[in-house]
């Protein structure tokens, strides 16, 4: 994770929530800033990757545990 990174803890919420909440985050993320999605739900993830593979918004997968991942989202 980011130094300094917001942290979105989406541990067990299942879609759309997750979205929702980066939806209401990427606003309050400044340009070259940083916020930490957690989710544990593989199909979370997958929405994820489609729904912002376009956008202006650079996005770092790790999984650092089995089944639970943090994406790292970076505002271009």
């Amino acid at each position: 994770m980011k130094e300094n990174a917001r942290m979105l803890d989406c541990f067990g919420d299942m879609c759309p929530l997750p979205l929702l909440r980066i939806e209401a985050e990427i606003p309050r993320t400044g340009k070259g800033d940083s916020f930490v999605v957690v989710t544990d739900h593989s199909c979370v993830l997958e929405s994820i990757k489609d729904k912002y593979k376009d956008k202006n918004i650079t996005m770092e997968i790790e999984e650092v545990m089995n089944g639970v991942w943090e994406i790292t989202f970076t505002k271009l």
